[in-house]
């Protein structure tokens, strides 16, 4: 907030935006935090390694718990305090396409083969209501067909129809 005080004795009505860059170890930094936090309260942190608080073994301690809590309240946070007007995220979809492709990849070319798309992707999409489900119409077949149709009529030869896969998806 310090910094943010400063800019707005400057610029009083001035619109702050924060990135929440992905660039930033959002877990183990919020972890030392409780970690440090709590050594200098005097609270026992033998049961911690500092330089270790990635590790999955931690997932579901206390420690865990509050970072990942300070780290769900951040935004308001500093809206409130520091007076935050706007929170982005750069390279969000960057980051979950390679995470989803790589998990993909894993479970479609190991042991799950087809399964691993449908249980992980197909199957989502249909439950909860993604659009992409019908790629078809997301990749514009049905302006093609209104094109085609416009063109030749009846005799259009047209992706769409009774017969198209899509037409699964409700």
């Amino acid at each position: 907030g310090g910094m943010m005080d400063r800019v707005k004795e400057v610029v009083p009505d001035a619109k702050l935006v924060y990135n929440n860059s992905p660039s930033f170890n959002w877990t183990l930094n919020f972890r030392q935090q409780v970690f440090d936090a709590w050594a200098k309260e005097g609270k026992d942190v033998s049961a911690y390694d500092r330089g270790h608080l990635m590790d999955v073994k931690y997932d579901e301690t206390e420690l865990a718990a509050l970072a990942d809590e300070k780290i769900r309240t951040f935004q308001a946070d500093a809206a409130r305090e520091a007076g935050i007007f706007h929170h982005l995220i750069t390279l969000p979809t960057y980051h979950t396409a390679a995470l989803s492709t790589d998990n993909l990849s894993k479970r479609y070319f190991g042991e799950e083969g087809m399964l691993g798309y449908v249980l992980n992707v197909q199957r989502e999409e249909i439950r909860q209501g993604i659009a992409c489900v019908k790629h078809q119409n997301m990749s514009g077949s049905d302006i093609g067909d209104d094109h085609k149709e416009y063109f030749s009529g009846d005799r259009a030869l047209k992706a769409a129809g009774e017969d198209n896969t899509m037409n699964q998806f409700g």
